[in-house]
C-alpha cells in the first residue's frame, strides 16, 4: 500500500543532507563541545557551523542584519525556545518594569500554557482574537499601554496557515514604547514562506523537526538589543552553556543535522514555496467538485502560508476520518498535534469562527517537499470513500 504523508506540521521526514551530516557527526564527534582538548573544540566547531547556516537561513540579506553567534542560542525544542523567551523575559531585572504580556489567543499551546504560567506568577495576560486568523489589532492597541513588556504573535498559525503582519504588530508596540519587545513563534513558518518575522520582532524561536532537521532541537534568536540590555534571563541553570542563557552539554548530533537542514532548506525555498502554492491549488480545485461535502477554511489574512490547509467535513467526525483515512495510508492531522491529547475542541479554530461541532469536524492538511499532486487525488479518493462508508454506517 502507498502511504502518503499529509501531516508535516507535525514533524517532517528527516532529509537526506540532516541524516548524511548527522551520521557522520555522530562517527567522529564524539567531544563533549566544553571540553578544552581535540575533540571538544571539534565538537564546538560543529556546533558553531551549524549555528552559522541557521543563521544565514534565518536572516537572509533582505533582513539587513548581520547577526553574531551569541544570538542563536540553541534548545531542545521550539516548545523551550518559546519558554525562554517569554519567561525569560518576563522575569528578567533589567526589564522588570511592568506586567503585562500580550498574547494572540491562536497561539501555539506552548506560547498559551506559558503564558497562563506567567499569570499564575502574578503578572497580566490579554489575549487578543483571531477571527477567520486576522489579529483584532483595535483590540490589540487597546491593550497595549506602558505597562506591557512583552507581545507574542506567531508567524504562521500551525492549524489554519494564516499569517501574521509581525511588521504591523511590532509597530505599533514600539509607537507605545519603544520598550515593548516582540516575540515571534516562527516554528511553523521557518524556511515555508518568503516573509520573515526579523527585522520587526525583538526574539524568534524556530524548530529543527519541522524543516526535515531532526526532533529534539530548536533555537531562540534575539536581538542585540535584548543582549545589550540584558533583557533575558536563563530558566535552566548549570553550566552557563549557550552564552549562559541555556545550560546543559549541547546536542551536537542534533545541532548538526538541524545546521544541515537548514542549509539545504535555504537553498530549495524558492522552488518549495513554487510546489506548495501549485499544490494547494490543485488541491483546491480538487475539494471545489466536491460542493457542500467539504469546506476550506480560507484566511482572510492578506497571506497565508500555502503548505496548510484546514478543511472542514460537516457531519463527521476528525478523529474517525483521520482513522479512516489512515487505512488507505493517508496521514493527516485533525489539529496540532501538540494539543490532540487534550480531548477538547481546538481553541485556534474557535477563534477562527468554528463552532464546536465544526472544530470536531475538521481536518489538519499539511504539504511537504515530497508531496505531488498524485498524492492528492490518492487523499481525494480516500476521503470520497471514507464519507461513503461512514454515511452508510449513519443510516
Amino acid at each position: 500500500m502507498t502511504e502518503i504523508y499529509f501531516d508535516n506540521s507535525a514533524t517532517t521526514p528527516l532529509c537526506a543532507q540532516a541524516a548524511e551530516k548527522m551520521t557522520r557527526v555522530m562517527a567522529e564527534t564524539y567531544g563533549n563541545p566544553s571540553s578544552l582538548h581535540k575533540m571538544g573544540l571539534l565538537a564546538e566547531k560543529t556546533v558553531d557551523g551549524a549555528r552559522d547556516a541557521v543563521l544565514r537561513a534565518l536572516c537572509p540579506p533582505k533582513t539587513g542584519l548581520r547577526p553574531k553567534r551569541e544570538q542563536l542560542i540553541f534548545t531542545a525544542s521550539g516548545t523551550e525556545a518559546n519558554n525562554l523567551a517569554m519567561i525569560g523575559i518576563m522575569t528578567a531585572k533589567a526589564r522588570n518594569k511592568g506586567k503585562k504580556i500580550i498574547v494572540g489567543e491562536t497561539e501555539h499551546p506552548s506560547v498559551i500554557e506559558t503564558a497562563k504560567h506567567l499569570e499564575a506568577l502574578g503578572y497580566t495576560a490579554v489575549y487578543i482574537p483571531s477571527p477567520n486568523g486576522v489579529w483584532d489589532m483595535d483590540a490589540y492597541r487597546k491593550a497595549l499601554d506602558k505597562d506591557t513588556v512583552l507581545v507574542c504573535a506567531m508567524l504562521v498559525n500551525n492549524e489554519t496557515g494564516a499569517m501574521n503582519d509581525i511588521a504591523a504588530i511590532a509597530k505599533a508596540a514600539k509607537a507605545v514604547s519603544p520598550e515593548i519587545l516582540v516575540h515571534c513563534d516562527a516554528v511553523q513558518g521557518f524556511l515555508k514562506t518568503m516573509q520573515s518575522p526579523l527585522p520587526h520582532a525583538d526574539s524568534v524561536s524556530i524548530s529543527a523537526h519541522k524543516i526535515g532537521g531532526p526532533k529534539g532541537v530548536g533555537a531562540l534568536f534575539v536581538s542585540e538589543k535584548i543582549l545589550k540590555t540584558k533583557a533575558l534571563t536563563p530558566v535552566i541553570f548549570g553550566g552557563g552553556q549557550e552564552n549562559g542563557f541555556r545550560s546543559g552539554t549541547e546536542n551536537v548530533i542534533g545541532i548538526a543535522g538541524f545546521g544541515a537542514a537548514a542549509e539545504f532548506g535555504a537553498s530549495r525555498l524558492s522552488s518549495s514555496l513554487t510546489l506548495f502554492s501549485e499544490l494547494r491549488a490543485y488541491f483546491t480545485e480538487k475539494i471545489t467538485e466536491m460542493g457542500d461535502a467539504v469546506r476550506i477554511n480560507e484566511p482572510l489574512s492578506a497571506k497565508k502560508a500555502a503548505h496548510i490547509i484546514s478543511l472542514t467535513v460537516p457531519g463527521y467526525r476528525s478523529e474517525t476520518l483521520l482513522h479512516s483515512l489512515s487505512a488507505y495510508g493517508v496521514y493527516v492531522s485533525s489539529g496540532s498535534a501538540c494539543a490532540s491529547n487534550t480531548g477538547h475542541s481546538s481553541y485556534v479554530l474557535r477563534s477562527f469562527g468554528l463552532s464546536d461541532t465544526e472544530t470536531d469536524s475538521t481536518l489538519r492538511i499539511s504539504l511537504g517537499p515530497q508531496n505531488t499532486k498524485e498524492d492528492i487525488d490518492v487523499f481525494i479518493s480516500a476521503l470520497k470513500e471514507s464519507i461513503a462508508k461512514l454515511a452508510k454506517m449513519k443510516r
